[in-house]
């Protein structure tokens, strides 16, 4: 393996075929290699200082290629993200107005991830007859995505260590066995990725309470978490108040703890609008990435042949968990200009008629601020926080955008409640132009906790549930992710299924994970393609194989479609286009109407029947259940959808004060002992979520391996390392247990000094189990105590 770096260009990535990794790897139990392969070969580039542009267009169609046809290709893209096509299973980010939505409404990311789910390439029962299960847990996750689609119901039983096939039947009546056999109904886990449409989500949370229990993980205890937590207690309502509209004529834009370029690109369109506006940005993160530099939009000719759109006016590079600082200083910046010029600058009026808390607020940051420390925290000037103050004191309205670079920090939901006390002082919500802005990552995450999928839901939810389907569901708090997990690992929970994800990849902790989900006495998954939670699993274990968005959905009562809700709350409708895959496959609210009518027989009065041949009475019974969806299926018919009323823009907040509230937030900061750094964990580019696509990101400059860390030089020289060394990466918990992740390449790069980044899910091992951030139970992935251990110091691993 060698490094090097030459003069950056646009070539596009060599697409990996995805040699299998060697060896048992780097921990515990047959966990996939955490350190470089034989077959990796890092290159190091410049970082680029744009997104997108024409490169961005050549990668989509050479990966969508690779995948599939020209001809499926083209049907996909046509059919992505317009009203009579289906949404795209990547991002939330919202749609356009139909009349405004451009024939190509989809960005690099979501055409590859649209044509990984449509490849042409198939998995049948000959593959597991020909890979063990012990063999595909030591493949890498992007070896075991590229096999394809599966094609039809496989099971493994106990003691042996193949996948065989199963029918329907049978592997249905297998899991409403394993559940009816349980002591208790809270020995069951039902978890939810945000790939899930509305109705399958509406149907699992249904069947989970009417079993019993209200054990219903999902994605957004990894992620938002944070946000609902902080915006329900503040705002009243667990999601954003702003829309496309919004963003387009708003006068400033912060965009905190987020890299729109890689995870949701069409950002960026919106983002140019502003600046045509001309609103001004302002980008809030460690590294300095490209989207928030220059946008070069495909779609027009200054984006092909010009220099693009400058995003960020003014880029904070901030150092890790800083951000609570940083809005507390602009907080306190702004009462000391409301002090020297009264009436000028706090919107009084809106303060006093519609918050709470804003007396005991000021007193407690005045009591308690100091710039020393500020300073230490963000690893910013004071002319540098001083100069983004003038812009807020510039500008009437304003939105601040924020995703898991704030909400996975150990303090990301008193950083949240003082972003939302940043919007107050000058009247910034639920105004035109302005308000908090959440940005979800994954396609239907927020539609599925509207939906119901979640541990904790209100009781008014409960009680519409109860009207409606005549049987009284569980009070008590069910489990969240990391509790989840917890519960497998003590042998409080037996059974484990699986809407979509892959739960295995997506959790912290990777050693007690997986740990924990071996043993279970029953794992089962609803999926497409074959992840490693295929290859984690429980004594028993089910792969049920299901349709994907892109593909049409015929049930009894004729061919359905099914919704989603993006992260503006926009609700539409998504139709599937190609052909299934399989014969043999099933949709998942198919898969579910049957489990819940096997495992439940007559105990509740739901006709599950009607469910899976006609998603429309799903849709009637969620129009009187869930509050916003009356006359859902006339209201979704229509082109674009409809938009999710929210009372903060109405001027009505749902908090325990019935008014928008200051908090109190204590300052905190991110500490690391000498010799040590604070790690961030990432996605590629070429990644979706779990899913690496290749060994490439070259917005960053990385190819050929993911296995790197991303240090600023002066800290590589200090810790007396070198470009290009090879070291662990060993996590540091506050009881003195360490986690390592094996194996990476130290690369020189401008972050923050004391930070550091790697990407996920390979450094998901270094996350333990109990660090979570306060209030949400979330995992702390951005900010994790890290050393470098040269491996000149370790034993050669095996396989070396």
């Amino acid at each position: 393996m060698t490094t090097s770096r030459h003069e950056e260009t646009d070539a596009t990535a060599t697409r990996e075929a995805g040699a299998a990794r060697p060896g048992a790897g780097g921990g515990t139990g047959g966990r996939p290699q955490d350190r470089p392969e034989s077959a990796e070969h890092l290159e190091v580039t410049p970082p680029k200082t744009w997104a997108v542009g024409v490169p961005a267009v050549a990668n989509a169609l050479k990966y969508s290629l690779s995948e599939t046809s020209p001809r499926r290709t083209m049907l996909t893209l046509l059919d992505l993200n317009q009203t009579k096509g289906f949404d795209c299973p990547g991002c939330a980010w919202p749609e356009p107005e139909p009349r405004h939505r451009h024939l190509n409404e989809y960005c690099e990311n979501g055409a590859k991830h649209t044509n990984d789910e449509a490849t042409s390439r198939r998995i049948t029962a000959d593959f597991f007859r020909r890979h063990p299960v012990s063999e595909l847990a030591r493949r890498s996750d992007e070896w075991l995505n590229q096999q394809g689609r599966l094609t039809e119901p496989m099971v493994k039983r106990p003691g042996s260590d193949h996948y065989e096939p199963i029918s329907w039947s049978a592997a249905l009546d297998l899991i409403a066995g394993e559940l009816n056999a349980l002591g208790s109904p809270n020995e069951a886990v039902f978890y939810t990725s945000g790939r899930a449409g509305n109705e399958a989500a509406f149907t699992l949370q249904l069947f989970s309470r009417a079993f019993g229990t209200n054990n219903l993980p999902d994605c957004s205890n990894m992620c938002h978490e944070p946000s609902g937590t902080a915006l329900n207690e503040t705002l009243g309502i667990g999601k954003g108040d702003v829309s496309l509209l919004d963003l387009y004529h708003s006068d400033l834009v912060f965009v905190v703890g987020q890299n729109p370029g890689t995870n949701h690109p069409r950002m960026l369109s919106a983002l140019e609008e502003t600046k045509r506006n001309g609103g001004r940005i302002v980008a809030v993160n460690p590294l300095p990435e490209a989207g928030l530099i220059r946008f070069k939009h495909p779609q027009r000719p200054r984006g092909i042949i010009g220099h693009g759109t400058r995003i960020a006016d003014r880029f904070l590079h901030i150092r890790l968990g800083g951000d609570l600082a940083l809005f507390q200083a602009l907080n306190m910046l702004l009462l000391e200009a409301e002090e020297a010029a009264p009436g000028t600058v706090l919107d009084r009026d809106f303060i006093e008629s519609h918050t709470s808390g804003f007396e005991e607020f000021a007193a407690h940051l005045r009591a308690n601020f100091s710039w020393p420390e500020v300073l230490e925290a963000t690893g910013l000037t004071r002319a540098e926080i001083e100069a983004v103050r003038d812009m807020v004191l510039d500008s009437g309205r304003i939105i601040v955008c924020w995703a898991m670079g704030l909400t996975q920090q150990k303090h990301g939901v008193p950083t949240i409640r003082e972003v939302v006390n940043f919007l107050l002082l000058r009247g910034n919500v639920g105004g035109p132009g302005a308000g908090a802005c959440p940005v979800r990552g994954h396609s239907n995450v927020q539609g599925d906790r509207t939906m119901g999928i979640w541990e904790q839901m209100p009781q008014s939810f409960l009680d519409a549930l109860e009207r409606e389907f005549s049987f009284t569901p569980p009070s008590e708090h069910g489990w969240d992710t990391v509790d989840s997990i917890r519960a497998m690992r003590d042998g409080r929970a037996k059974v484990f299924l699986g809407l979509a994800g892959n739960f295995v990849r997506a959790t912290p902790d990777s050693d007690a994970t997986e740990a924990a989900m071996r043993n279970c006495r029953l794992t089962a998954h609803i999926s497409t393609k074959l992840n490693r939670s295929h290859a984690v699993c429980g004594q028993t274990a089910l792969i049920l194989p299901t349709l994907g968005r892109t593909e049409r959905d015929i049930q009894a009562g004729g061919e359905q479609f099914v919704t989603v809700e993006d992260s503006m709350s926009q609700v539409h409708a998504s139709h599937g286009r190609l052909e299934p895959a399989s014969k043999h496959l099933l949709s998942e609210v198919a898969i579910l109407s049957r489990l819940a009518r096997r495992t439940l027989g007559d105990k509740v009065p739901v006709a599950w029947e009607r469910f899976e041949a006609d998603y429309g009475t799903i849709r009637d019974h969620i129009s009187r259940v869930v509050p916003g969806f009356e006359d859902f299926n006339s209201r979704v018919a229509k082109p674009g959808g409809f938009g999710l009323p929210n009372p903060v823009n109405e001027g009505v907040f749902h908090t325990s004060t019935g008014r928008a509230r200051f908090t109190s937030n204590d300052f905190e900061m991110l500490r690391a002992p000498e010799g040590h750094l604070l790690l961030q964990t990432l996605r590629s580019h070429d990644q979706w979520n779990t899913v690496p696509y290749t060994k490439n990101d070259r917005y960053r400059g990385i190819h050929g391996s993911r296995h790197v860390v991303l240090v600023d030089p002066r800290d590589i020289e200090a810790l007396g390392l070198s470009e290009g060394a090879l070291v662990d990466l060993v996590s540091v918990w506050h009881d003195g247990t360490e986690h390592r992740a094996e194996g990476f390449r130290v690369v020189g790069y401008p972050t923050v000094r004391g930070c550091a980044a790697a990407y996920y899910p390979e450094t998901n091992v270094l996350v333990p189990l109990d660090s979570v951030a306060d209030h949400s139970n979330t995992p702390t992935s951005k900010g994790i105590v890290v050393r470098l251990e040269a491996r000149s110091a370790q034993p050669a691993p095996a396989g070396a």
